[in-house]
């Protein structure tokens, strides 16, 4: 690489940076609640009363795709805590799969050529600076979802790319089948795979979850909303208190027990006694916002995930 596109693009990513933490430093978005709790370090801090909120960046889909911009709106919103999409990583990267997405119906692109070992010790190098950026703007990148691929060398690598950033993580959708796959390579690299739930496929209750037998580091990415709405009405919280020395994170939206999903505290989720019992136990897995109802007119993702930041602050007053 010449010097001057080094030097262009060192100062490219120090402006953004410092542009990022005056944000998080209190800079006044009119209509958006913004967290403040660390404003003497200039960082965002959402740990409140002990537990970790955070927020997963599909929240963000409809206006931030790149790196850059996923870290401004949590910025924006205050949250030092994130499960990363992805996108933005594998964009920033360079690591096949991380473009815009395809259009519908369009045909499928074809198959990338197959990296060389310099090639991935570059995506690893990129991934290690990403966490840098977002660790040095107060953000934690506690798990990431970037699809595992087929090869057993693609599935390492994705293992590979979660400690780069620091995760303790990747989730990925629940699937019995992956997990006996994934077991083995999960307890080798002792990075947690967390199998996320819809409203069909929930942990089981009436025995110990088969999906659990593959391996130590085999956990759950629990959604709460989708098991409320999937079981009509079922409070999640048996499922947290059964499962909690195996969730790595949480997923948090409040829906109605016919599952629709509504702006926080119009549904029936236990969103506040879930967040109650987390403080009284002293768990220590981060609770995301997943931003799934519509956004109204005249707002936009950023001011409503601060709305559910905030919901949460209150609930753990």
């Amino acid at each position: 690489m010449k010097l001057d596109t080094m030097t262009h693009e060192l100062t490219t990513r120090r402006t953004f940076l410092g542009r990022a933490i005056a944000l998080a430093a209190g800079a006044m978005v009119p209509g958006r609640v913004l967290q403040t709790n660390a404003a003497a370090s200039g960082k965002p801090c959402s740990v409140f009363n002990g537990v970790r909120i955070g927020c997963i960046t599909y929240s963000y889909r409809s206006m931030a795709n790149s790196a850059d911009d996923t870290l401004k709106a949590l910025l924006q919103d205050g949250l030092s805590e994130v499960e990363l999409m992805g996108g933005p990583i594998q964009q920033y990267a360079g690591i096949a799969g991380g473009g815009a997405r395809r259009a519908k119906g369009a045909p499928a692109a074809p198959p990338p050529p197959k990296p060389t070992d310099e090639q991935r010790v570059a995506q690893l190098a990129k991934c290690r600076e990403l966490r840098k950026i977002y660790n040095d703007a107060g953000v934690n990148i506690h798990i990431h979802k970037t699809g595992f691929g087929q090869s057993d060398e693609e599935i390492d690598f994705n293992f590979q790319i979660a400690k780069a950033l620091g995760c303790v993580g990747i989730t990925t959708e629940r699937n019995e089948p992956l997990a006996k796959k994934l077991g083995p390579f999960a307890d080798k690299h002792k990075i947690w795979v967390a199998f996320h739930n819809h409203t069909n496929n929930y942990p089981v209750m009436d025995q110990t979850d088969p999906i659990l037998s593959y391996g130590r580091y085999i956990g759950f990415n629990f959604d709460v909303g989708h098991y409320f709405a999937g079981s009509k009405g079922l409070s999640p919280i048996p499922v947290i208190e059964k499962y909690h020395d195996r969730i790595i994170s949480l997923h948090l939206k409040d829906r109605t027990a016919d599952g629709g999903n509504l702006p926080w505290g119009e549904g029936k989720t236990p969103i506040k006694d879930i967040l109650q019992l987390m403080k009284k136990e002293k768990w220590t897995f981060p609770a995301d916002i997943e931003l799934e109802y519509k956004i109204p007119a005249g707002s936009d993702a950023v001011a409503e995930v601060a709305k559910c930041v905030q919901y949460c602050k209150q609930a753990l007053a």
